[in-house]
């Protein structure tokens, strides 16, 4: 991507730009908020297809988001091959089993008692996408020699909240699922060493059987979560 003798500062006038009155803001705000508190996860999906278009659109929005020195060190495969998801089903599927037999404190345990999970995970193969985030330790410029990434973990994280949003957009529904460890994803998907896997990402319509925990409609009121100062 990168080209050392490239590396140089070229400032460009802002391309975009909004400019909204006051009451226009609250209005937009207003509707965001509402769609939002919309988004669900859900862990019954259907087999119904979501076009590949669909999906790279949502990673391309996701690419769009800000990162340590623009080194947008993060990497997305989108998965619908039948016989990949259900690999990655059986190996997340048994890295779950360890984790629900003693990999994990009975603490651990406990908070996930009101979210209803287990290690059976057959999300992974109903859904028609799955997603799996990876985050770039370094990178390599054009002459194939290394650079470092600045604020991976935060960058990549900004980016996933803008798919998961982009996802919610087109009306799917997704589910953030985090087995640990993952590092058979890069076995599976043969991404390099450089690339942490952070998370697979189920993405599809729901079931019409589809349920949610009543606790995860509990949220934070806004004085739980943001301090003004003026």
């Amino acid at each position: 991507m990168f080209a050392k003798e490239t590396l140089s500062y070229d400032p460009l006038p802002l391309p975009d730009r909004a400019e909204f009155t006051d009451a226009q803001m609250q209005e937009k705000t207003a509707e965001f908020l509402a769609h939002m508190q919309q988004r669900h996860t859900v862990r019954d999906f259907t087999a119904q297809p979501v076009p590949r278009a669909v999906i790279e659109n949502c990673i391309r929005a996701a690419g769009t988001a800000p990162s340590g020195a623009n080194h947008q060190p993060w990497f997305f495969a989108a998965i619908s091959s039948p016989a990949l998801k259900a690999q990655i089903r059986e190996e997340a599927e048994a890295e779950e089993r360890r984790f629900y037999a003693g990999g994990a404190s009975d603490e651990w345990i406990k908070a996930l008692e009101p979210i209803g999970t287990n290690a059976e995970k057959p999300h992974l193969t109903t859904a028609p996408w799955l997603i799996v985030v990876f985050a770039q330790r370094w990178g390599e410029f054009d002459d194939g020699s290394r650079y470092k990434n600045y604020y991976v973990p935060e960058s990549v994280n900004i980016a996933t909240g803008v798919l998961l949003t982009a996802l919610h957009t087109a009306g799917l529904c997704s589910l953030t699922h985090t087995p640990n460890p993952m590092k058979f994803l890069n076995g599976a998907l043969g991404r390099p060493d450089s690339e942490k896997p952070t998370m697979i990402i189920a993405v599809g319509h729901p079931a019409a059987e589809a349920t949610v925990p009543a606790v995860a409609k509990l949220k934070k009121p806004l004085e739980q979560i943001c301090q003004v100062f003026e």
